[in-house]
């Protein structure tokens, strides 16, 4: 028998309206004292850095809103699924649904819809606006807030250009496009076989080419070290210039077409990072679809009418949405770490907590 999806009946629009009309009152609320707090908390450097006021609504608040927006979505449809439909319960609504004919698993269609939405939502958010509005935000606070300036550099950075070979650079400016020292460092297996220094380096972006006036080298043969000193280093590293910066910040701005690209390119060099740039794009696509799974647990938990109220079935509800978004920082560490895997890593929490919203909507009044 082939399944066809119902049709939205007017039942169906009413709590997609609820649905819907709860989660866009929730997030706008606190989306106005989240900017009212920050717009506080930054006036000093906005004064005295004299940022227009087209710069701080259209460069930053503009673009902060949609970063804030997906960073608390599923917290905020959890809360507003259990909200109104926690309402209805006790407004006997949910019962008159199941005593008309209606079945559980019909009822959580518009629900559904309503995820779907959302899911959609959150999606074009993760994958498309928001590496870009955090590129614009970065910019703005760069160029407008004192805590941001000139921050975007690690003292230390340090990369892997090729399988084996290491650069390691320090106090690197981004204005001066100078760094107080450099070093390239070759291994063969856990030895290191040669090594390149020099202090008070140039670097130029569009080449690629570091310069200075001195440098040495060491080469390694066993216990012998063969020392010698040079002059003028001109040689060029296998590095962007945006491979600088702090990497955790810059995949942060990639559209995911470009992450995986990127990822495929230091995937070649053989970076030690690969797991966390994987956690980035899993991530993107992992939190949205939480939203269903999410949907599933307040459903099933607030439409049975039991003592305790409203408010029972809300703590109930954030404690178990803040004990996902714990497990899944938890679950990205490991990730980082190496100590699993991270695809693997990342869909855990979804997983179980998926077999948990299975449970719920089980036991839940039928």
């Amino acid at each position: 028998m082939k399944f066809k999806f119902p049709g939205l009946k007017i039942l169906d629009l009413y709590i997609i309206r609820k649905f819907i009309g709860t989660y866009v009152f929730a997030i706008s609320l606190i989306i106005v004292i989240v900017v009212i707090f920050d717009y506080v908390e930054k006036i000093d450097d906005f004064v005295e850095l004299k940022a227009p006021w087209s710069d701080i609504i259209f460069r930053y608040y503009l673009n902060f809103i949609p970063f804030f927006i997906n960073q608390f979505s599923g917290l905020f449809t959890f809360i507003a699924v259990i909200f109104f439909t926690s309402k209805m319960a006790y407004q006997t609504e949910i019962i008159a649904m199941l005593s008309g004919g209606m079945s559980f698993r019909r009822l959580m269609w518009p629900y559904f819809v309503s995820a779907l939405l959302i899911t959609s939502l959150s999606l074009t958010l993760n994958l498309v606006v928001i590496p870009a509005a955090n590129e614009r935000r970065v910019a703005f606070e760069s160029q407008y807030l004192k805590k941001k300036k000139n921050v975007q550099y690690d003292r230390h950075i340090y990369r892997q250009t090729y399988p084996g070979t290491f650069a390691y650079i320090r106090d690197y400016s981004g204005s001066s496009q100078r760094a107080a020292f450099l070093a390239l460092e070759k291994y063969e297996g856990n030895a290191i076989v040669s090594m390149l220094e020099a202090s008070n380096v140039s670097f130029n972006p569009e080449t690629r080419r570091w310069t200075a006036e001195k440098y040495i080298t060491r080469r390694f043969d066993g216990e012998k070290e063969i020392f010698e000193r040079h002059q003028q280093l001109d040689t060029m590293i296998n590095l962007n210039v945006t491979e600088l910066g702090r990497v955790q910040d810059l995949i942060k701005t990639m559209p995911i077409g470009e992450l995986s690209e990127f990822i495929a390119q230091q995937r070649g060099k053989g970076s030690d990072m690969i797991a966390t740039f994987e956690v980035e794009r899993n991530q993107r696509f992992s939190y949205p679809i939480a939203t269903f799974i999410l949907t599933l647990i307040g459903v099933s938990l607030s439409s049975r009418k039991v003592r305790g109220g409203t408010g029972l079935h809300i703590g109930i509800g954030i404690t178990l949405c803040f004990s996902y978004i714990l497990f899944s920082k938890f679950a990205e560490e490991f990730a980082k770490g190496g100590v699993l895997p991270p695809g693997f890593s990342v869909w855990i929490p979804n997983i179980l907590y998926a077999i948990i919203a299975v449970y719920l909507y089980k036991k839940a009044p039928k």
